[in-house]
């Protein structure tokens, strides 16, 4: 009995130091590939970003200026983005007005109130599946819905609700995991102090998922900057004419006829073509002198855009995270 009384592998005091010494060498060695795997994960991931950058600012040096960002496409110079660089910021905002709330709300709903039953899977289910199809379907789906059973023609709002659709599942996936990320004590606790369940959802987990839903965000304005074929289909491809900014009637639909909203910059019932789009429309064609500085320029605006936008909504999240939670 004595014998073998606490008796391990490798003897009575647990393995031999020899053993001891080889299992530590060996997590030794795999904790120093995965530093190297993943630090050189980040460098290249750097470097290939750092690239891109530097490619684009080079090809459109020359090209970008602010005569070039404001004033109006040219058939016969080289002309500038302006029109269109109003459209790809009012697509955007149209777009992430109506996809931030419900997916934020989707997502309260799926973390905070659904429970675990086949409803709340097949939700999940479709969420993955939507954000798997290719954009061009939803492009063809916002073509048959949009254009032709509701009859609005190219509209930038057709296009906003197809993106909408396209993305809310993305938005709502990744803020049900941003409010699933916060630890159970915090709800915990503000449920002992006496707070009601929308009150702890509202003062306390939102706050503290901040960071989670702001990259929720970011990916998702992110393939609203970037997306064309579903806006080929819905927001039209064209070039744009000169907009006027005075010219207020969002709205109003007294005068069909002579088709203000297509110089109404303010309207959602007009055609908009975005830089993604006008970058297609221009390489496809292939006419024109300035064709390749056109392209260049577009692409160093539009990924200047989108690094402004993410630093700018992450910045815009830490001073929100600091206020609300007094961090």
């Amino acid at each position: 009995m004595t014998a073998t009384t606490g008796r391990v592998a490798g003897g009575p005091l647990g393995p031999k130091p020899s053993l001891r010494r080889k299992t530590s060498r060996g997590s030794l060695l795999a904790d120093r590939a995965a530093t190297v795997v993943l630090w050189g994960t980040g460098v290249f991931v750097l470097a290939l970003l750092g690239a891109i950058i530097v490619h684009f600012a080079a090809a459109a040096w020359g090209v970008v200026s602010p005569s070039f960002v404001l004033s109006d496409p040219s058939d016969t110079g080289l002309g500038g983005i302006g029109p269109l660089l109003w459209n790809s910021i009012y697509m955007l905002a149209l777009t992430m007005l109506i996809a931030i709330p419900v997916g934020i709300l989707g997502g309260i709903y799926m973390s905070e109130y659904a429970g675990e039953n086949p409803i709340t899977s097949a939700i999940r289910f479709a969420e993955e599946s939507i954000s798997s199809v290719p954009s061009i379907v939803v492009g063809l789906f916002g073509l048959i819905l949009f254009v032709d059973n509701f009859k609005w023609g190219f509209t930038v709002l057709g296009g906003a609700l197809a993106l909408t659709l396209f993305n809310l599942p993305l938005m709502t996936r990744l803020s049900e995991q941003a409010l699933r990320a916060v630890p159970q004590e915090e709800r915990t606790a503000s449920l002992a102090l006496g707070a009601t369940k929308w009150q702890t959802i509202r003062h306390v987990v939102l706050p503290l998922a901040i960071p989670g839903l702001i990259t929720g965000v970011i990916l998702t304005a992110g393939r609203v900057f970037g997306e064309a074929a579903v806006l080929l289909f819905t927001a039209g491809l064209g070039t744009p004419p000169h907009y006027d900014f005075t010219n207020f009637k969002t709205f109003s639909l007294t005068d069909t006829n002579t088709a203000w909203w297509h110089s109404s910059p303010w309207s959602p019932l007009r055609p908009g073509t975005t830089l993604s789009v006008y970058i297609y429309k221009l390489q496809s064609e292939g006419l024109g002198v300035y064709v390749n500085q056109i392209v260049d320029g577009c692409a160093a605006i539009l990924i200047s855009m989108v690094l402004i936008f993410n630093l700018g909504a992450r910045l815009l999240g830490r001073i929100l995270t600091r206020r609300l939670t007094a961090a």
